[in-house]
């Protein structure tokens, strides 16, 4: 059983041509409380404009950046993650995407919370696309577009979710009495690096939606249990279509993870390689 704290966390983001809203999730991991992490981006094919940012973004900001792709083939997001995940140097890796700009204490919430048999279960904060377009490097390096004031003041609409911008010290007492159970989300989730591949990493054949959700399953048959942080690792989620889903692939993933609860299973088969 893992007991000790890990020495470097490998973040993994996935990516598809969103080279505006990528810079700023980079800025973002600039000004990280905890220093000791990587970040290996899983790119599903973008064009060379990603490229050239990453090239740019590791000189500006001296980020450790791996930048992991394959060609544009459609959908494959489950497959780049692997490869990303085959890339990783830490014991632990934390799994986000690449349009949710991380709050400054975000890696340092999850590494106070991790713990041996567990997963981390966090969430976002969706903004609207005027807000999205409005936050500068500047705001996220200085903190300003975390701030409910600033938010407000550049045009987010009221909502009980402001709950999770300003809960403060409540945070910990507010994930024991969420009423939801805690899942695997690829926009905030993060585990040992050993239990995300004993469970195969992420089933291939799974397109858009739940896919995140059936590696948390497989993780819980393992009886690695999952752990609510969502009102303390606080990322803000920028606006952006969704042309991508479909009801036939949401079909077949609600297949697959019945399946995967019914059965008990603890990998796939369609993942990760078995070790040798």
């Amino acid at each position: 059983m893992i007991t000790m704290k890990p020495k470097l966390i490998s973040v993994v983001l996935s990516t598809y041509n969103q080279p505006a809203w990528l810079e700023k999730v980079l800025w973002g991991y600039s000004v990280q409380q905890h220093r000791e992490f990587e970040i290996v981006l899983a790119d599903d094919g973008s064009r060379v404009e990603t490229a050239e940012l990453v090239k740019r973004l590791r000189d500006e900001t001296s980020l450790t950046i791996k930048h992991v792709w394959h060609a544009d083939d459609g959908f494959r997001k489950s497959t780049i993650l692997n490869r990303a995940l085959e890339a990783v140097a830490g014991e632990y890796v934390l799994f986000s995407d690449g349009d949710c700009i991380p709050r400054s204490d975000f890696l340092a919430q999850h590494y106070a919370a991790l713990e041996p048999q567990r997963f981390l279960s966090g969430g976002y904060y969706k903004l609207p696309m005027s807000v999205s377009q409005s936050i500068t490097p500047e705001d996220i390096r200085s903190g300003d577009a975390f701030k409910l004031s600033w938010l407000r003041k550049h045009g987010l609409p009221a909502s009980h979710r402001w709950l999770r911008l300003v809960s403060g010290r409540a945070s910990k007492l507010l994930n024991q009495i969420t009423p939801t159970r805690p899942t695997w989300n690829g926009n905030n989730s993060s585990g040992w690096t050993t239990d995300v591949v004993a469970a195969g990493g992420f089933d291939e054949r799974m397109r858009y939606g739940g896919q995140d959700r059936e590696l948390g399953e497989r993780l819980e048959n393992a009886g690695v249990r999952g752990k609510h942080v969502r009102f303390q690792t606080v990322v803000l989620h920028l606006d952006h279509g969704r042309g991508y889903a479909n009801a036939e692939d949401l079909q077949r993933n609600l297949n697959i993870r019945k399946q995967t609860v019914t059965s008990g299973r603890k990998r796939t088969d369609y993942g990760l390689p078995n070790a040798a």
